[in-house]
């Protein structure tokens, strides 16, 4: 039997130790938490996805009464980009959460399927997607969505079965 360990880097910072393009990508997801719909749970997701050509599309939660019918915001993010700019890498993704009147003090962390997705388009392009999680007191930035994910499971695993 062999152990193996997998660690994963993550950068642990407040607010005023982002960049400035991290900082305005932080703002614009903390701006799409206002178009939560998000009346069950009462928790409003923002993200912002950053492109390689610096364009910037956000997205927010969106619950319907059947839970599994909603779509986490990184999701509504991630394929309103990639339907709008399918051959654009996405560079960076920005997360923020909001509830019982303020920002999260730590941050939220994306759901399983959200990861999987993240993943998916890093893959597709070949570039990392650095991932910035705001909280009021922490922010983690992991420098790709594979670093949220160290053992995970892609397109590479599937060819691999076929051969």
């Amino acid at each position: 039997m062999q152990e193996i360990e997998i660690t994963t880097k993550v950068r642990v910072c407040d607010y005023s130790e982002l960049t400035t393009e991290e900082k305005h990508l932080v703002d614009v997801a903390k701006e799409q938490t206002k178009n939560s719909y998000s009346p069950y749970s009462h928790f409003a997701v923002g993200a912002a996805v950053l492109m390689q050509d610096g364009e910037i599309f956000g997205g927010s939660n969106q619950e319907n009464a059947a839970y599994p019918s909603g779509l986490c915001a990184e999701r509504t993010a991630i394929f309103y980009a990639g339907a709008h700019r399918p051959n654009t890498a996405m560079t960076a993704i920005a997360i923020a959460a909001y509830s019982g009147g303020d920002f999260l003090d730590k941050s939220a962390a994306p759901c399983g399927s959200c990861r999987q997705v993240l993943l998916e388009y890093e893959h597709k392009f070949k570039t990392p997607m650095k991932v910035i999680l705001y909280g009021k007191k922490c922010t983690f930035v992991f420098p790709s969505a594979e670093s949220l994910m160290p053992y995970s499971f892609t397109e590479d695993d599937l060819f691999s079965a076929q051969k």
